[in-house]
């Protein structure tokens, strides 16, 4: 069995990947790389707005995101694309280069900002107690589970494709009367198949609370990431 953590390289059709060698390990934000459609299924562009006919001149081009034919005009853009693990930049048609930018700044922002972590006052499931301890909050390396460290003790971990819900917390107002956000919510599916909700509560301080809220915005990005893949048919 491969020791956890170990990748290995592959290539397939869409060109070189970098993947676990245990699926267990795999990050909840990686999207199965796509079958193409065979050259000989389709004799046009598949861009509504084109629908140009291949021939010896205008070659057959696939999209290493979604697998469909197109032209070179239509999918002539090439972008690293992490969420399938691609060592190099690949080429995208129009749309999907649209959604992969968009996403590759999660990755080069936002993934950085979970991975360090953010500190929050980890409120008692019991209302009528007010007991709070402080925990980091951060993702794991393979980015599948949400760990919780306290000064004196650990809190049991959360993966990351058991989330359900993510709420931004709303608990201040501000001078002009609008809600503030102070923290965020989960519920999640625990390891008997529950459904548990855990609240989470920026600590006031400048550093810490910026750190904090910004934290909660990254988790809000992450969530719809995984959200829309299983939910949206347009995914692989």
């Amino acid at each position: 069995m491969a020791a956890t953590g170990e990748k290995k390289l592959v290539r397939s059709q869409s060109g070189l990947r970098m993947v676990c060698m245990n699926a267990n390990d795999t990050s909840p934000f990686t999207l199965p790389e796509p079958q193409w459609i065979p050259d000989a299924d389709m004799g046009y562009c598949m861009n509504r707005n084109c629908q140009a006919k291949f021939d010896f001149m205008k070659r057959r081009h696939h999209c290493r995101r979604c697998g469909k034919v197109y032209c070179n005009t239509c999918c002539d853009k090439k972008l690293p694309l992490p969420r399938m693990c691609f060592v190099d930049p690949v080429r995208h048609c129009n749309n999907c280069y649209e959604n992969t930018l968009k996403e590759n700044e999660f990755y080069d922002k936002h993934l950085k900002t979970l991975l360090t972590g953010g500190e929050f006052l980890m409120l008692d499931q019991d209302e009528n107690s007010d007991s709070s301890e402080s925990f980091l909050c951060k993702l794991s390396s393979n980015n599948r589970l949400l760990t919780f460290e306290g000064e004196n003790r650990k809190r049991e971990s959360i993966l990351v494709d058991r989330i359900e819900a993510v709420q931004v917390v709303t608990t201040d107002i501000d001078t002009q009367g609008n809600k503030m956000g102070t923290g965020i919510a989960l519920r999640y599916k625990d390891n008997y198949g529950d459904s548990q909700t855990v609240k989470m509560e920026v600590i006031d301080g400048s550093s810490s609370k910026k750190q904090g809220m910004t934290w909660v915005a990254a988790m809000q990005k992450a969530f719809k990431m995984i959200f829309e893949s299983r939910t949206d048919s347009s995914y692989p």
